[in-house]
């Protein structure tokens, strides 16, 4: 069984910071991490490694600094990492991305099942998991709370809902998205820590992959940001005190205000 993880780095911090001409991350001078929904798509990955003797390979676009993330995920046992890196691809959207790794991926030996994390804590949109299922033509299922078997051509994983969760069956290969749920993420061995030092990691450009060029990058995006701002700050709210029943009729008359309010500012 061959099994691919797909994961970003992103900015450890809050702070994140703009490029106000492009409306893209800068990443450059800001600690990163691997994308914490990630985690537990490796360690996903790494169970399956050892329950069905899998092979597991790590791929991530980004840019070189990215090589990072890579080896920390070589710390936890991976076997083989992939850097898709090109100034080329800088400003892609969620589709561009998604269109990249499908395109890294078919460069890479035959799989049963990719792993995604459900989204980035950066950009919060769970489309890239999907995107490359799509671009790849395969099934995809999203919020996987446990994967319940796996056989030659098929795999049942419970899907969380709203209202619960979902048993499902697809055929593989195929791409699931987990959420926190399915695992707690495992530590780095001394052992792995050494290898992933000298860990080789393969790196992809646009020159390695065959795609087309108008779909790359932020002129291949069909997406763009427009503007981007932090919204204002909250106003202080009020506090009432006294008896309850005094207290909830300034309540109700507080509301009534606010709702005035905001029907005369329209």
């Amino acid at each position: 069984m061959n099994i691919i993880v797909c994961i970003k780095q992103v900015p450890e911090t809050g702070n994140v910071k703009i490029n106000p001409e492009t409306n893209t991350l800068i990443r450059e001078g800001v600690a990163s991490i691997i994308n914490p929904f990630d985690m537990y798509a490796i360690e996903e990955a790494l169970r399956l490694k050892e329950r069905f003797s899998a092979k597991v390979t790590v791929v991530s676009m980004g840019p070189p600094q990215a090589e990072s993330a890579l080896r920390e995920a070589i710390s936890l046992g991976v076997d083989d990492a992939v850097l898709i890196s090109d100034r080329a691809f800088a400003g892609s959207d969620t589709w561009a991305t998604s269109y990249i790794l499908s395109c890294a991926i078919r460069k890479l030996p035959p799989f049963d099942l990719i792993i995604c994390g459900k989204q980035a804590s950066d950009g919060d949109t769970a489309q890239v998991g999907p995107g490359i299922s799509t671009h790849l033509d395969i099934p995809q299922v999203t919020y996987v709370r446990k994967i319940e078997k796996i056989e030659a051509d098929n795999c049942v994983v419970e899907r969380s809902t709203e209202e619960g969760f979902e048993v499902i069956s697809s055929p593989l290969p195929a791409l699931i998205t987990v959420v926190k749920e399915i695992n707690e993420p495992r530590l780095p061995s001394l052992r792995h820590m050494m290898r992933s030092k000298s860990a080789e990691i393969r790196h992809l450009t646009v020159k390695d992959l065959e795609l087309e060029k108008d779909k790359i990058g932020l002129d291949g995006s069909p997406t763009q940001v427009v503007k981007i701002f932090s919204p204002p700050p909250r106003p202080k709210g009020a506090i009432f005190e006294g008896e309850a029943e005094d207290v909830a009729e300034r309540l109700v008359d507080a509301l009534k205000d606010a709702v005035l309010q905001a029907k005369s500012s329209k």
